[in-house]
């Protein structure tokens, strides 16, 4: 009777040292850190405001901020800028993760396949992955949403279409380096399928660039969002987004500039954070790395 080596004990230390990297890396705390009160300013913020997003008060129009109680001052049509920036940043980090969930999941089967198939299999399919990264994201994304209803739903399917490639390329550079090692040796001699061989031993042991990538494309997500409502083809006012509140403040520039400052602030703040964490989380599931 054969026996199989727990690998719990290994497993759990390997995790524990990923956490203690993590701690380490300071950029990757205060990333997180922002990332969380963002979060909670999007989700309880709307609740601690005397108005709501909606509210017009025509009296209070351009008011700036600290005015009263307008923390960021009023939008054109007097509504309060606190209450709308929360409001959109719930829109705006719904479809940077909803679209961050999609691409993974999708750009991680297709690369699953590639890896471990390879062959015409796989070269069919990075062949496609390669076409579709010959086209500019930017352009790609602007010619879909143009001729697509937008809609929240709309803009984070399309954004998930144009972002999954990438998470194909690394995944599938990561199961050709383990499909050969000797654990899937021996579990193709135990008789496992090709389908459990995928999802059970390759997929856990490629998720660290799975993990790193997906934090990465949710800021990426984000600034795309923001890039296509600031031109139009996103998110439609009255529905709030990061992105269209800085499209309807492009006129006021010279004499509303936090009309711009807070949404652009929020942005640069969710991307930089994802992205320190990002960062913080490659480092810390790479073995060579060294963490002071």
């Amino acid at each position: 009777m054969a026996f199989k080596a727990d690998p719990a004990p290994t497993q759990r230390w390997w995790q524990r040292r990923a956490v203690r990297r993590f701690l380490r890396h300071r950029l990757a705390l205060f990333g997180l850190a922002i990332i969380v009160l963002l979060v909670l300013a999007c989700v309880i913020g709307p609740y601690l405001l005397p108005f709501d997003d909606l509210y017009i008060d025509l009296r209070a129009r351009f008011a700036p901020p600290m005015t009263g109680s307008h923390i960021f001052g009023t939008d054109p049509l007097g509504r309060d800028l606190a209450a709308r920036l929360f409001m959109a940043g719930r829109i705006s980090l719904l479809v940077g993760f909803a679209a961050m969930l999609i691409s993974t999941v999708f750009g991680s089967l297709v690369g699953i396949v590639a890896g471990y198939y390879g062959g015409k299999i796989g070269a069919v399919l990075m062949r496609f992955v390669d076409a579709m990264l010959s086209f500019p994201s930017i352009f790609l994304l602007l010619a879909l949403a143009a001729f697509i209803k937008p809609s929240p739903i709309m803009i984070t399917l399309i954004i998930a279409a144009t972002s999954w490639m990438e998470i194909t390329r690394i995944v599938e550079a990561e199961i050709k380096s383990l499909r050969e090692r000797d654990f899937i040796m021996a579990a193709r001699t135990l008789g496992l399928s090709n389908s459990q061989i995928m999802f059970r031993e390759l997929l856990p042991n490629a998720m660290g660039p799975i993990i790193v990538a997906a934090t990465l494309t949710v800021a990426r997500a984000i600034l795309l969002e923001a890039y296509v409502s600031f031109l139009g083809y996103g998110i439609q006012p009255p529905l709030p987004s990061w992105g269209n509140m800085l499209n309807g403040a492009q006129q006021y520039l010279d004499s509303a500039p936090w009309l711009a400052i807070v949404p652009g602030v929020a942005i640069t703040l969710a991307v930089t954070g994802f992205n320190f964490v990002g960062d913080g989380l490659r480092d810390a599931l790479d073995a060579r790395s060294d963490i002071a």
